[in-house]
């Protein structure tokens, strides 16, 4: 009988395949009970940094991670670190899957990696379930989730968790903003005019005071999953770039993905997922105000957030670009990124000299 692909999940890719018979002798080793029956493997499609899979052994199901094939940056994409992030997570905040089981043996699957929990449900990535009414209504709820979700995660106490021991708070946007505008530079190809104006404005506008929390940074449809009539928020995945920091600048990561429909065309072409302009979905200023409403923050300063969000997302796919020109990924999806960092550049200029 022909494997049943969930909607989430793919054949492997080619390039992308992991050790079977390795896999299943470590798996068999350190997992209890296993059934007799041969590991399945297939691939969860979206997302274009770490890989992750769907593992399967007869009734029992898994998903292990592994980062992106070829040279990654020094620190990035750090399975041990995201292990310990969800161990201390998910006790506290259910949304966060359980972790079970990581391992540093690169000749099992060709670098360290982890295993966790398979949660189900839906994955919305750029278009709704075509068997799922969308209505205004629901449009309107999924937005709420989605704050109340964000909030829910800030009022976390960190220092009751382990994650403080990882994370740096103080200096954090002082280290985000001038981080970033490293990598950007490292990670350059070919000239933007106004890049080297934006660089100046966000050095010049780091916020002095800021709170701290545990925060997920890069948190979007896609990276959540939603029980099967769209009320319930049951699992936020790819925690690789959660810290404790600045909650506005986890508000400003999230509102960077959040498409509305009076944005210019060519940033709505670009940034490839219109499904917030939806009737029904928030607004930003209306995502920021209930944001505001349930955390307690002043989110005065939020375009100063939203500007860096932008620039941050230009410089990941500058990067991704700059990978694939070196030829250090061939995977045609990253060719023409360099447009979409352009466009992201030119948008964060915009949103910095506007008052949201």
């Amino acid at each position: 009988m022909p494997h049943q692909m969930s909607k989430d999940t793919i054949p492997v890719r080619k390039g992308e395949e992991l050790n079977l018979a390795e896999l299943e002798k470590f798996l068999r080793e350190h997992i209890a009970n296993l059934p007799n029956s041969p590991l399945e493997i297939l691939q969860f499609s979206a997302g274009h940094s770490n890989l992750t899979y769907q593992i399967k052994v007869g009734e029992w199901e898994a998903v292990l991670r592994r980062p992106p094939l070829g040279p990654v940056a020094p620190k990035a994409h750090d399975m041990e670190r995201e292990f310990k992030i969800l161990s201390e997570l998910n006790p506290v905040f259910s949304s966060a899957p359980k972790p079970w089981l990581f391992s540093n043996q690169p000749e099992i699957v060709g670098s360290p990696f982890f295993i966790m929990e398979r949660k189900k449900g839906i994955v919305i990535d750029t278009a709704f379930p075509e068997d799922l009414p969308i209505t205004k209504d629901l449009c309107q709820n999924l937005s709420k989730i989605m704050v109340e979700k964000l909030a829910e995660l800030h009022a976390i106490d960190y220092k009751m968790t382990g994650l403080g021991e990882i994370s740096k708070p103080q200096g954090f946007m002082e280290r985000q903003v001038h981080g970033w505008i490293g990598r950007y530079d490292r990670a350059k190809t070919e000239e933007i005019l106004v890049v080297e104006g934006l660089k100046k404005w966000l050095v010049d506008h780091i916020p002095v005071k800021y709170d701290s929390a545990i925060i997920h940074y890069d948190y979007k449809f896609n990276n959540m999953m939603f029980n099967d009539d769209l009320t319930e928020m049951v699992g936020l995945f790819d925690w690789e770039m959660a810290t404790v920091g600045d909650p506005l600048a986890d508000l400003g990561v999230a509102l960077g993905y959040w498409i509305q429909s009076d944005d210019p065309e060519e940033f709505q072409k670009g940034m490839g997922s219109n499904l917030t302009t939806r009737e029904g979905f928030f607004t930003r200023q209306e995502f920021i105000e209930l944001y505001a409403k349930k955390s307690g923050r002043d989110v005065t300063n939020m375009n100063f957030y939203l500007t860096f969000a932008y620039f941050k997302l230009a410089v990941i796919c500058q990067q991704i670009y700059y990978r694939f020109k070196k030829g250090q990924t061939q995977d045609t999806r990253f060719a023409s990124l360099n447009n979409k960092v352009k466009i992201l550049i030119e948008h964060a200029v915009n949103i910095a000299y506007s008052k949201l």
